[in-house]
């Protein structure tokens, strides 16, 4: 029991150290620990207070960004826009020169075939003439076999050319 009743003595003892250890910290400690704290809540503080004006920086830059984004595919849109009108005047462009070129291919090619056709018309009288000639030089030797037949003709010939004039 004596725990729970203790002597004047101890009491006086244990008050004395308390006196000098409050003494003591009152005197160096606290000062301490307290200039810390306060040290430690500007910096807290300041800490708020920087991330608050970077939270406007960031709604700022978010919102800026958002304008920039949104002018962008505004100019994606326009470059697309005139890459498609830019596209179908290629493509009318491309199809307006193929059919000249057709055209013109084509009339060349008409004109490589009439060319060809005279040509060949051409030929086709001058083999039909040369066999005509043949033909007509065979008819004309064996018509011309005898001496009786040149006469008849040389005379023939002649009254023609006569009655002709």
């Amino acid at each position: 029991m004596e725990l729970f009743k203790p002597e004047y003595g101890l009491v006086f003892w244990m008050f004395l150290a308390f006196a000098c250890l409050y003494f003591i910290l009152a005197k160096w400690a606290w000062p301490f620990i307290i200039k810390s704290m306060e040290e430690r809540a500007d910096l807290i503080d300041k800490g708020v207070a920087y991330a608050q004006e970077a939270k406007a920086h960031l709604d700022n830059a978010k919102a800026e960004a958002n304008q920039v984004i949104a002018e962008a595919r505004k100019q994606q849109a326009d470059i697309l826009r005139d890459a498609a009108k830019m596209k179908s005047t290629l493509i009318e462009e491309a199809k307006a020169a193929a059919a000249e070129e057709a055209k013109k291919v084509t009339e060349a090619a008409q004109v490589a075939i009439d060319q060809a056709r005279k040509e060949s018309e051409k030929q086709l009288r001058r083999e039909v003439s040369a066999f005509a000639l043949q033909i007509a030089e065979q008819v004309v030797r064996q018509n011309m076999a005898n001496d009786n037949a040149q006469r008849a003709l040389v005379e023939k010939l002649l009254n023609e050319v006569e009655t002709k004039n």
